[in-house]
């Protein structure tokens, strides 16, 4: 039976035991923080969707109250916030709905009949952004 030569190991060759292991570890390092990267952008881009999907809802409320207005220009005096809003239906269903649309909404519109100036505001809050507002003036004649 022969025998197998013993190899020895140069210092240089002991200095490379485990290289491969330190080499696996930084690579699992960076495929880590690729992936934090990778979740902090889809939190960042499903804010602002939201934020997006907010300001389509108050500017798409606003042209539907303002297309109301121009179909019953003689009631025009009914859609002020500040009185009797409550009172007369497509008002109140307008407040209503950016009330239930739109996180913290509120509307504030202000009328004058005799030159047809419309003045709006819609408002939203959200708890990681803050107050929003959408703002319309149009003269409805």
């Amino acid at each position: 039976m022969s025998k197998k030569p013993h190899i020895s190991r140069t210092p240089a060759a002991r200095r490379q035991r485990g290289v491969a292991l330190v080499e696996a570890l930084v690579g699992i390092l960076i495929f880590a923080f690729g992936i934090i990267g990778l979740v902090g952008l889809q939190v960042a881009m499903t804010r602002a969707q939201g934020s997006a999907k907010y300001r389509a809802d108050a500017a798409y409320l606003s042209s539907q109250v303002l297309g109301y207005m121009w179909a019953d220009k003689t009631n025009l005096a009914q859609y002020n916030t500040d009185g009797g809003c409550d009172a007369y239906a497509p008002c109140n269903d307008f407040v209503q709905k950016v009330e239930a649309g739109l996180p913290a909404g509120a509307v504030e519109i202000s009328t004058t009949a005799a030159t047809g100036v419309v003045s709006m505001t819609v408002t939203w809050s959200t708890a990681a952004e803050g107050t929003h507002s959408h703002v319309v003036t149009s003269s409805i004649n």
